[in-house]
């Protein structure tokens, strides 16, 4: 992408940013816990990278209507309506994950 103008590509990323959005929106059966373990990111750190995307730009992006930007919806009604109790086994694997951060750090 080194061939296009900054404004083309930031055109690019912003849409491909949407379409991951509209994504994960159709695919709500999918965990944040299961994002977390397996890519190391989820939903909400989505909406904590809007946050600090804004901030380095000098505006002010309240966390938690960054979060219902990324989830459609307010938090509390996506959890409500969607979000599962994470399994013994999600759990464990969050667990190792994390103290493979700890042990690389």
């Amino acid at each position: 992408m080194d061939h296009l103008d900054d404004a083309t590509r930031t055109e690019l990323e912003a849409a491909a940013f949407r379409r991951l959005l509209r994504h994960l929106d159709e695919h709500k059966e999918v965990q944040n816990i299961d994002l977390m373990n397996l890519a190391d990111f989820c939903r909400n750190c989505l909406s904590k990278w809007l946050v600090s995307a804004a901030e380095e730009r000098g505006e002010t992006l309240d966390y938690e209507r960054a979060r219902e930007y990324v989830y459609g919806m307010p938090y509390a009604e996506w959890k409500e309506k969607y979000q599962l109790e994470a399994t013994p086994e999600q759990q464990a694997a969050f667990q190792a994950r994390q103290a493979q951060k700890q042990e690389k750090a």
